[in-house]
């Protein structure tokens, strides 16, 4: 397996992200109990791989837009494994093409954890561009509540997104 780079969840960033839960909530679809923490947490470590700061995100302001200019976040709670997937709704996928999609996965110790702890790994697993996503296949893949989520999702195992190593060049080469 590959080396990936992650970001170590801090104390003060889960503190920050449950402050925020309620404000940015999308009911919609709920997968987990987890979900939205999950995926202000994910935002806050790619502020922290990207700029080198978590506070300079843009949770709470980019409520039906992307989480970054151009970059599109999607975080998962699971035991880290590079079989995993990045999943992009269809409708999302449909609706909006920014340029980058980041996977991220925050490896708690399994698969139902109900609380993400201070000093949990973020692991930042790799990307792939809009056409990337588009092109890949779609299933549904459930959620930790129901086997069916009732929509499919695009999906690319992590072992096959571009690593992260080019990410920042690709990245900057478009400003």
């Amino acid at each position: 397996m590959r080396q990936y780079d992650y970001i170590i969840i801090s104390k003060e960033m889960i503190d920050a992200a449950k402050m925020l839960e309620k404000e940015v909530k999308v009911n919609r679809t709920i997968a987990s109990k987890i979900d939205t923490l999950t995926g202000i947490l994910g935002e806050f470590a790619f502020a922290q791989y990207l700029y080198g700061d978590w506070k300079k995100n843009r949770v709470g302001d980019n409520k039906g837009d992307v989480n970054f200019i151009d970059i599109e976040i999607k975080t998962s709670a699971f035991p880290f494994r590079d079989t995993l997937n990045l999943l992009v709704r269809e409708d999302y996928a449909n609706k909006r093409k920014p340029p980058f999609y980041v996977q991220i996965i925050i490896d708690v110790s399994d698969s139902k954890a109900c609380e993400i702890s201070q000093s949990t790994k973020a692991y930042i697993a790799g990307w792939a561009t809009a056409s990337e996503v588009d092109s890949a296949p779609k299933k549904d893949f459930g959620s930790k509540l129901s086997k069916f989520g009732g929509y499919k999702c695009f999906y690319i195992q992590i072992k096959n997104l571009h690593p992260m190593s080019n990410f920042k060049s690709e990245y900057y080469k478009n400003y």
